[in-house]
């Protein structure tokens, strides 16, 4: 509420506040939306860094959208070394419910790549849904 100013002012340090409070508790809705304060600069010094570690925790816990902009991310080497199977594999996992935006930036990213870097990719997103989201790649894992 305080993001958008639904009900009360606008005020994106109050924001912040409170998505930290319950991403810290591990809400992965909660861990986007700070992942897009950090990535945006609103409330809080952007910082993509910061934006991909929150981001990171949304999608080990299968939030769509954060593992779509973790794997923008690790395409163009914001906040994270640029790593295209990385991306790939992340942007797979993201397009599992057919998003079509999501499986754009997916084949565009494949044809950047060798056949495969596209299959070592494709082999990771299968290793990390067998696994639940864990350990899927990434210098936070």
């Amino acid at each position: 509420m305080y993001r958008t100013g639904w009900g009360v002012d606008q005020d994106y340090v109050q924001a912040v506040k409170w998505y930290r409070l319950a991403a810290t508790q591990g809400s992965p809705s909660a861990q986007f939306d700070l992942g897009m304060m950090y990535s945006t600069g609103k409330g809080v010094l952007r910082d993509f860094v910061q934006a991909a570690q929150w981001y990171q925790l949304a999608a080990a816990q299968g939030h769509l959208n954060a593992q779509q902009e973790l794997g923008t991310m690790y395409g163009l080497g914001k906040g994270v070394m640029q790593d295209y199977e990385i991306a790939h594999m992340w942007l797979n996992l993201s397009a599992v419910d057919g998003d079509l935006r999501v499986v754009k930036l997916r084949d565009d990213l494949a044809d950047r790549m060798t056949s495969a870097q596209v299959a070592n990719a494709q082999k990771m997103a299968r290793e990390c849904l067998a696994r639940k989201f864990k350990k899927c790649g990434g210098a936070a894992w």
